[in-house]
């Protein structure tokens, strides 16, 4: 079995189409957005197909599963529409994130405030609650921008995988040709 070493290029290529995939979605965040969003439309027509065929094959009582099968056109129908109406569903997503984040940092700041008898530091958790808070308003009301600012973080983890996997590989590389060097010659 050939270990890691011996596979550092694979993990160069994983490193290297994170860099592309971050560098793309930099320069052409829209293409980056419609590509998640009919992604997620195929997945959920899928999912939706696959739960659609489970629920109508018998189970052993010798009825379908109806909850599968609301589950499953559910899904389908989720899925069509994201595909043909992909703004509403980059609309829609971007407003749960925003709510997603006014939610968390209004319980963060609360618990900072139910904590600052018990320890020192709470002011860092209602810092983030504010962060949080704020970042939840800027999707809210903005979410051109925000989405863009979405778009751009994903492809800034992208682009920092991409730097730390071919680091990696470049390691691995170096190891896999110092012990070949240690072992000696090939046996004949």
């Amino acid at each position: 079995m050939p270990s890691i070493t011996q596979n550092w290029w694979a993990i160069a290529l994983r490193g290297v189409a994170a860099i592309a995939f971050g560098v793309i979605a930099f320069v052409f965040p829209t293409i980056a957005l419609t590509a998640l969003i009919l992604l997620f439309a195929a997945y959920a027509l899928v999912d939706g197909i696959f739960a659609l065929v489970s629920g109508f094959r018998r189970r052993a009582d010798g009825r379908p599963d109806w909850m599968l099968i609301v589950g499953g056109i559910a899904g389908i129908i989720v899925g069509v529409v994201t595909a043909i109406l992909p703004g509403i569903t980059a609309l829609f997503l971007l407003s749960l994130i925003g709510a997603w984040a006014i939610v968390t940092g209004v319980l963060e700041i609360v618990a900072a405030y139910r904590m600052r008898e018990m320890i020192r530091g709470e002011w860092l958790l209602a810092v983030n609650g504010i962060v949080s808070f704020v970042f939840g308003l800027y999707i809210l009301f903005f979410p051109g921008p925000g989405a863009l600012a979405v778009i751009w973080l994903i492809a800034l983890y992208a682009l920092a995988s991409g730097v730390v996997l071919l680091a990696l590989a470049f390691r691995l590389r170096a190891r896999e040709r110092g012990s070949d060097m240690r072992q000696g010659p090939a046996p004949a």
